[in-house]
């Protein structure tokens, strides 16, 4: 692999709103599955929003 290709990563990202009183839940759920939480924010409903990647 060159050194390049090191240095590419390729990413996909999931968006899912987090019912409140069962975040651990579902965060963990989508941990299995190989997703990796980026940050939760505010959305524009007001409830929780996590954003996750993954590698491809």
């Amino acid at each position: 692999m060159s050194e390049q290709q090191e240095h590419t990563q390729q990413w996909e990202y999931f968006v899912t709103p987090l019912i409140l009183h069962n975040e651990g839940a579902i965060l963990n759920k989508h941990a299995q599955q190989g997703w990796e939480l980026v940050q939760v924010v505010e959305g524009p409903a007001g409830g929780p929003v996590a954003y996750l990647k993954r590698k491809v």
